[in-house]
Protein backbone atom coordinates (compact mmCIF):
# COMPACT_ATOMS: atom_id res chain seq x y z
CA UNK A 1 0.00 0.00 0.00
CA UNK A 2 1.72 3.59 -0.93
CA UNK A 3 1.29 6.25 1.56
CA UNK A 4 1.74 9.63 0.76
CA UNK A 5 3.28 12.14 3.42
CA UNK A 6 2.28 15.84 2.39
CA UNK A 7 4.56 18.58 4.42
CA UNK A 8 2.98 21.55 3.70
CA UNK A 9 2.80 24.97 4.87
CA UNK A 10 -0.38 26.26 5.52
CA UNK A 11 -2.08 29.73 4.88
CA UNK A 12 -1.64 30.77 9.06
CA UNK A 13 -5.25 31.67 10.51
CA UNK A 14 -7.22 31.32 6.19
CA UNK A 15 -9.05 28.55 6.92
CA UNK A 16 -10.05 27.85 3.12
CA UNK A 17 -6.91 28.75 1.56
CA UNK A 18 -5.37 26.48 3.47
CA UNK A 19 -8.06 23.64 2.54
CA UNK A 20 -7.09 24.84 -0.71
CA UNK A 21 -3.80 23.31 -0.65
CA UNK A 22 -5.01 20.62 1.01
CA UNK A 23 -7.07 20.07 -1.98
CA UNK A 24 -4.71 20.29 -4.32
CA UNK A 25 -2.63 17.46 -2.12
CA UNK A 26 -4.68 15.26 -2.31
CA UNK A 27 -5.38 15.18 -5.84
CA UNK A 28 -1.70 15.00 -6.20
CA UNK A 29 -1.30 12.20 -3.61
CA UNK A 30 -4.04 10.40 -6.28
CA UNK A 31 -2.55 10.86 -8.67
CA UNK A 32 0.50 9.07 -7.75
CA UNK A 33 -1.24 5.90 -7.05
CA UNK A 34 -1.84 6.78 -2.57
CA UNK A 35 -4.13 5.09 -1.39
CA UNK A 36 -3.60 7.18 1.73
CA UNK A 37 -2.40 10.61 2.37
CA UNK A 38 -1.45 12.44 6.02
CA UNK A 39 -0.93 15.94 6.59
CA UNK A 40 0.58 17.25 9.87
CA UNK A 41 -1.23 18.90 12.70
CA UNK A 42 -3.75 21.62 13.04
CA UNK A 43 -2.40 22.39 9.93
CA UNK A 44 -6.39 23.68 8.95
CA UNK A 45 -5.86 27.00 9.62
CA UNK A 46 -2.38 26.50 11.21
CA UNK A 47 -0.66 25.63 14.41
CA UNK A 48 -0.68 28.70 17.21
CA UNK A 49 3.11 29.60 16.74
CA UNK A 50 2.33 32.64 17.97
CA UNK A 51 1.82 31.95 21.93
CA UNK A 52 5.45 31.19 22.52
CA UNK A 53 6.40 33.73 20.33
CA UNK A 54 4.23 36.99 21.30
CA UNK A 55 4.00 36.18 25.29
CA UNK A 56 0.88 34.25 24.66
CA UNK A 57 0.24 33.89 28.50
CA UNK A 58 -0.77 37.18 29.14
CA UNK A 59 -4.21 38.40 30.86
CA UNK A 60 -6.31 40.43 29.81
CA UNK A 61 -4.15 40.98 26.64
CA UNK A 62 -5.31 42.68 23.41
CA UNK A 63 -2.56 41.38 21.00
CA UNK A 64 -3.65 37.43 22.46
CA UNK A 65 -7.33 38.44 21.85
CA UNK A 66 -7.05 39.52 18.74
CA UNK A 67 -5.22 36.60 17.85
CA UNK A 68 -7.92 33.63 19.04
CA UNK A 69 -10.54 35.56 18.09
CA UNK A 70 -9.13 35.15 15.01
CA UNK A 71 -8.34 31.49 14.88
CA UNK A 72 -12.00 30.51 16.68
CA UNK A 73 -13.44 32.10 13.64
CA UNK A 74 -11.05 30.06 10.81
CA UNK A 75 -11.48 27.03 13.07
CA UNK A 76 -12.73 24.42 11.10
CA UNK A 77 -16.29 22.71 12.00
CA UNK A 78 -16.18 18.97 10.59
CA UNK A 79 -19.82 18.83 9.28
CA UNK A 80 -19.42 22.33 7.56
CA UNK A 81 -15.83 22.58 6.15
CA UNK A 82 -14.47 19.05 5.06
CA UNK A 83 -16.80 18.77 2.32
CA UNK A 84 -14.32 19.16 -0.52
CA UNK A 85 -12.08 16.83 1.41
CA UNK A 86 -14.45 14.36 1.47
CA UNK A 87 -15.46 14.71 -1.98
CA UNK A 88 -12.12 14.31 -3.46
CA UNK A 89 -11.27 11.22 -1.15
CA UNK A 90 -14.68 9.61 -2.85
CA UNK A 91 -13.93 10.90 -6.06
CA UNK A 92 -10.34 9.19 -5.87
CA UNK A 93 -10.74 6.43 -3.71
CA UNK A 94 -8.10 7.82 -0.92
CA UNK A 95 -8.17 7.89 2.90
CA UNK A 96 -7.16 11.52 4.17
CA UNK A 97 -5.55 12.00 7.90
CA UNK A 98 -5.49 15.69 8.62
CA UNK A 99 -5.38 17.68 11.73
CA UNK A 100 -7.24 20.59 12.12
CA UNK A 101 -8.14 23.06 15.08
CA UNK A 102 -11.85 22.23 15.62
CA UNK A 103 -14.49 24.17 16.20
CA UNK A 104 -16.67 22.00 18.39
CA UNK A 105 -20.01 22.84 17.87
CA UNK A 106 -21.07 19.97 20.45
CA UNK A 107 -19.38 22.23 23.25
CA UNK A 108 -21.10 25.51 21.99
CA UNK A 109 -18.97 26.27 19.59
CA UNK A 110 -16.45 28.56 20.98
CA UNK A 111 -13.65 26.21 22.25
CA UNK A 112 -11.28 24.89 19.82
CA UNK A 113 -9.81 21.66 19.73
CA UNK A 114 -6.34 19.90 18.28
CA UNK A 115 -8.12 17.10 16.55
CA UNK A 116 -6.73 14.47 13.78
CA UNK A 117 -10.01 13.63 11.49
CA UNK A 118 -9.45 10.52 9.24
CA UNK A 119 -11.67 10.75 6.08
CA UNK A 120 -12.37 7.27 5.01
CA UNK A 121 -11.05 6.30 0.64
CA UNK A 122 -15.15 6.13 0.43
CA UNK A 123 -15.41 9.76 1.79
CA UNK A 124 -17.34 9.42 5.09
CA UNK A 125 -15.55 10.76 8.32
CA UNK A 126 -14.32 7.46 9.95
CA UNK A 127 -13.24 9.64 13.17
CA UNK A 128 -12.79 12.90 14.84
CA UNK A 129 -10.00 12.28 17.46
CA UNK A 130 -9.25 15.02 19.85
CA UNK A 131 -5.82 15.71 21.35
CA UNK A 132 -5.90 13.97 25.12
CA UNK A 133 -4.00 16.40 26.58
CA UNK A 134 -2.47 19.56 24.94
CA UNK A 135 1.16 20.46 25.55
CA UNK A 136 2.78 23.59 27.62
CA UNK A 137 1.10 26.41 25.82
CA UNK A 138 -0.88 24.62 23.32
CA UNK A 139 -3.46 24.91 26.39
CA UNK A 140 -3.78 28.49 26.01
CA UNK A 141 -5.89 27.86 23.06
CA UNK A 142 -7.23 24.13 23.19
CA UNK A 143 -9.52 22.19 25.10
CA UNK A 144 -8.65 19.01 26.70
CA UNK A 145 -10.19 16.00 24.16
CA UNK A 146 -11.13 12.93 25.21
CA UNK A 147 -11.00 9.07 23.87
CA UNK A 148 -13.57 9.32 21.25
CA UNK A 149 -11.23 9.02 18.82
CA UNK A 150 -9.47 6.31 19.68
CA UNK A 151 -10.27 4.12 17.06
CA UNK A 152 -8.49 1.90 14.16
CA UNK A 153 -9.67 1.69 10.60
CA UNK A 154 -8.85 -1.06 8.40
CA UNK A 155 -8.25 -0.84 4.95
CA UNK A 156 -6.08 -3.32 2.60
CA UNK A 157 -4.50 -5.32 5.12
CA UNK A 158 -3.40 -2.64 7.65
CA UNK A 159 -5.62 -1.54 10.69
CA UNK A 160 -4.41 2.14 11.16
CA UNK A 161 -4.20 4.63 14.46
CA UNK A 162 -3.72 8.36 14.74
CA UNK A 163 -2.23 10.77 17.44
CA UNK A 164 -1.99 13.97 17.65
CA UNK A 165 2.08 14.94 18.44
CA UNK A 166 3.16 14.51 22.21
CA UNK A 167 0.54 12.41 22.93
CA UNK A 168 2.68 9.89 20.81
CA UNK A 169 4.60 9.99 24.18
CA UNK A 170 1.73 8.70 26.27
CA UNK A 171 2.05 4.72 26.77
CA UNK A 172 -1.44 3.78 27.45
CA UNK A 173 -2.94 5.78 24.87
CA UNK A 174 -0.38 3.92 22.18
CA UNK A 175 -1.82 0.56 23.95
CA UNK A 176 -5.33 2.05 23.51
CA UNK A 177 -4.52 1.75 19.52
CA UNK A 178 -2.12 -0.78 19.75
CA UNK A 179 -4.59 -3.46 21.31
CA UNK A 180 -6.93 -3.27 18.76
CA UNK A 181 -4.58 -4.72 16.25
CA UNK A 182 -3.17 -1.49 14.62
CA UNK A 183 -0.42 -2.45 12.15
CA UNK A 184 0.13 1.04 10.53
CA UNK A 185 0.88 3.86 13.28
CA UNK A 186 -0.11 7.92 11.70
CA UNK A 187 1.80 10.48 14.18
CA UNK A 188 0.82 13.61 13.11
CA UNK A 189 2.71 16.88 13.96
CA UNK A 190 2.94 20.77 13.95
CA UNK A 191 6.56 20.42 12.15
CA UNK A 192 10.27 19.34 13.35
CA UNK A 193 13.06 17.12 13.14
CA UNK A 194 13.35 17.60 16.61
CA UNK A 195 10.13 15.65 17.46
CA UNK A 196 10.23 13.04 15.00
CA UNK A 197 13.97 11.78 14.52
CA UNK A 198 13.75 10.08 17.54
CA UNK A 199 10.47 8.86 18.04
CA UNK A 200 9.01 8.22 15.16
CA UNK A 201 11.64 4.94 15.03
CA UNK A 202 10.56 4.26 18.47
CA UNK A 203 6.80 3.85 17.55
CA UNK A 204 7.75 1.83 15.09
CA UNK A 205 10.03 -0.74 17.10
CA UNK A 206 7.91 -1.00 20.26
CA UNK A 207 4.72 -1.82 17.90
CA UNK A 208 6.17 -3.79 15.52
CA UNK A 209 4.11 -1.50 12.97
CA UNK A 210 5.15 0.45 10.19
CA UNK A 211 4.96 4.27 12.12
CA UNK A 212 4.53 7.54 9.49
CA UNK A 213 5.14 10.94 11.47
CA UNK A 214 3.84 13.71 9.27
CA UNK A 215 4.53 17.62 9.87
CA UNK A 216 3.65 21.16 8.58
CA UNK A 217 6.33 24.11 7.79
CA UNK A 218 6.47 27.50 9.46
CA UNK A 219 9.00 29.69 7.66
CA UNK A 220 10.02 33.60 7.40
CA UNK A 221 8.80 33.27 3.87
CA UNK A 222 4.88 31.72 4.22
CA UNK A 223 4.13 34.19 7.54
CA UNK A 224 6.00 37.89 5.97
CA UNK A 225 3.27 38.48 3.08
CA UNK A 226 0.24 37.39 5.79
CA UNK A 227 -1.75 40.16 7.43
CA UNK A 228 -1.89 38.52 10.95
CA UNK A 229 -1.66 40.86 14.16
CA UNK A 230 1.41 40.75 15.49
CA UNK A 231 2.94 39.78 12.75
CA UNK A 232 6.72 41.90 13.91
CA UNK A 233 6.75 40.30 16.76
CA UNK A 234 5.92 36.56 15.27
CA UNK A 235 8.75 36.91 13.28
CA UNK A 236 11.00 38.70 15.40
CA UNK A 237 13.98 36.56 17.49
CA UNK A 238 14.79 33.44 17.52
CA UNK A 239 14.53 31.34 14.17
CA UNK A 240 11.56 29.74 13.48
CA UNK A 241 11.86 25.77 14.38
CA UNK A 242 9.09 24.09 12.44
CA UNK A 243 10.86 22.66 9.33
CA UNK A 244 8.88 20.05 8.46
CA UNK A 245 10.61 15.97 9.76
CA UNK A 246 8.36 14.16 8.40
CA UNK A 247 9.33 10.61 8.15
CA UNK A 248 8.75 6.86 8.03
CA UNK A 249 9.79 3.44 9.62
CA UNK A 250 9.13 0.00 9.06
CA UNK A 251 7.99 -2.17 11.93
CA UNK A 252 12.03 -3.31 12.74
CA UNK A 253 12.60 0.57 13.24
CA UNK A 254 14.53 1.28 10.37
CA UNK A 255 14.09 4.10 7.82
CA UNK A 256 11.94 4.00 5.12
CA UNK A 257 12.01 7.83 4.59
CA UNK A 258 14.23 9.92 6.86
CA UNK A 259 12.96 13.22 7.89
CA UNK A 260 12.19 15.92 5.31
CA UNK A 261 13.71 19.11 6.25
CA UNK A 262 12.88 22.89 5.19
CA UNK A 263 11.33 21.69 2.12
CA UNK A 264 7.24 21.30 0.71
CA UNK A 265 6.47 18.23 -1.04
CA UNK A 266 3.94 15.34 -1.12
CA UNK A 267 6.86 11.88 -0.11
CA UNK A 268 5.05 8.40 -0.56
CA UNK A 269 6.28 5.31 1.06
CA UNK A 270 5.26 1.77 0.12
CA UNK A 271 3.99 -0.63 2.95
CA UNK A 272 4.18 -4.58 2.99
CA UNK A 273 2.06 -5.83 5.64
CA UNK A 274 3.69 -9.18 5.34
CA UNK A 275 7.24 -7.23 7.51
CA UNK A 276 4.55 -6.74 10.08
CA UNK A 277 4.05 -10.54 10.12
CA UNK A 278 7.74 -11.25 10.13
CA UNK A 279 8.73 -8.82 13.14
CA UNK A 280 5.82 -10.24 15.17
CA UNK A 281 7.15 -13.32 15.30
CA UNK A 282 9.31 -12.41 18.36
CA UNK A 283 7.22 -9.69 20.32
CA UNK A 284 3.71 -8.47 19.85
CA UNK A 285 2.93 -6.16 22.09
CA UNK A 286 -0.96 -6.91 21.95
CA UNK A 287 -0.68 -10.20 21.54
CA UNK A 288 1.62 -13.00 22.58
CA UNK A 289 4.08 -10.83 24.22
CA UNK A 290 1.37 -9.05 26.45
CA UNK A 291 0.05 -10.15 29.82
CA UNK A 292 -3.99 -9.41 30.33
CA UNK A 293 -3.76 -11.55 33.15
CA UNK A 294 -1.25 -9.01 35.09
CA UNK A 295 -2.21 -5.73 32.99
CA UNK A 296 -5.41 -3.91 32.14
CA UNK A 297 -6.81 -0.68 31.04
CA UNK A 298 -10.18 0.77 30.83
CA UNK A 299 -10.93 3.39 27.83
CA UNK A 300 -13.75 5.45 28.13
CA UNK A 301 -14.66 6.71 24.37
CA UNK A 302 -17.56 8.52 25.29
CA UNK A 303 -17.79 11.90 23.50
CA UNK A 304 -17.24 14.28 26.59
CA UNK A 305 -20.71 16.90 26.85
CA UNK A 306 -21.22 19.08 29.67
CA UNK A 307 -25.14 18.69 29.47
CA UNK A 308 -27.27 15.81 29.31
CA UNK A 309 -31.01 16.82 28.25
CA UNK A 310 -33.61 15.03 28.85
CA UNK A 311 -36.97 16.22 27.03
Amino acid sequence: MRIALAQLAPVLLNRDATLARVHDAIDAAAADGARWVVFGESLVPGYPIWLSRTGGAAFDDPLQKALHARYLEQGVVVTEHLSGVQERAAQHGIGVILGIAERARDRAGHTLYCSAVTVLPDGRIGSVHRKLMPTHEERLCWGIGDGNGLVVHRDRGFVIGTLNCWENWMPLARVALQSQGETLHVAIWPGGARNTAMLTPMLAREGRSFAISVGGLYRPEDIAPLSLPGKTALLAGTPLDYDGGSCAAGPDGRWLLPPQQGVEGIFTVELDPALVRAERQNFDPSGHYSRPDVFSLTVDRQRQGLVTFQD
